[in-house]
């Protein structure tokens, strides 16, 4: 597991580093050295503390298993089956990020990027690797495997962090067709008016489609939140949004959050 582990790590690594030299190669100011740092501070957060928050995930959701209103074989079938419902929760679980105070104090770390590369993608709330395992208590409750729910959750996380790139541009009819794309999530992270709250999916598009939240790309992505630059420092990018929050200064995206 620690070998696998490894792997993924040099993957990322090797990546940040092509597209590092694409970037200079294309002249596209991509990178912001201090915001990059930034991005990785928050990273070594996450890691020094992915210890507790993954025994945190399968103790909740093991413990919520003992509950279970049906008993639900593993099979190929309900595998893809629990990776429908995974990405069908993920899809409202972003989304209400979004639209709820609270959620979005957290989910604002992600957003407060000015720039768009695939250090972005590793810009994660540290509080919010304990929230989001709540939302998944349903479908433990009727019975799908929680190591299959987190199995799925981890392998659409490694997908969108290659979603993070302006390298790749549109892919043509493939857009809005199944999977969700760079182009898709480079309209996520726009504060552009009519890319706000758009593209909530992770691996697939098709829920953005169902529930009318898909947005094509079509002017050039503004990134970053409504407010501006916020910081480079990882505990204020973490932290300062809560404290605003439950100081009554914070509202959803839309309702154009405080400048800080």
């Amino acid at each position: 597991m620690d070998s696998i582990k490894w792997y993924f790590l040099v993957l990322i690594l090797i990546a940040v580093i092509a597209e590092i030299i694409w970037s200079n190669y294309k002249k596209t100011d991509t990178y912001n050295l201090n915001e990059s740092l930034g991005n990785l501070g928050v990273f070594v957060g996450n890691q020094l503390i992915k210890p507790i928050s993954i025994l945190f995930k399968y103790m909740v959701l093991e413990w919520v298993a003992e509950f279970k209103f049906f008993d639900i074989s593993v099979n190929l079938f309900t595998i893809i089956i629990t990776f429908l419902a995974v990405e069908f929760v993920y899809y409202w679980y972003h989304r209400l990020s979004h639209e709820i105070p609270i959620l979005w104090a957290l989910h604002h770390t992600h957003h407060s990027a000015m720039k768009f590369n695939l250090t972005t993608a590793v810009r994660l709330n540290w509080l919010g690797l304990f929230v989001s395992p709540l939302f998944y208590i349903p479908l433990v409750l009727i019975g799908l495997s929680p190591e299959i729910i987190i199995s799925c959750l981890a392998v659409g996380l490694f997908y969108q962090y290659f979603l993070h790139t302006e390298a790749v541009k549109k892919l043509g009819s493939f857009e809005g067709l199944l999977l969700n794309t760079p182009s898709a999530h480079r309209v996520h992270h726009g504060s552009n008016e009519k890319y706000m709250d758009k593209n909530y999916g992770a691996m697939l598009i098709v829920f953005d489609k169902l529930f009318g939240t898909y947005q094509r790309e079509e002017e050039k992505v503004k990134y970053g939140v409504t407010s501006g630059f916020f910081s480079n420092n990882p505990l204020t990018i973490n932290f300062r949004p809560l404290v605003e929050y439950f100081k009554g200064n914070w509202k959803r995206e839309k309702q154009k959050v405080k400048k800080q």
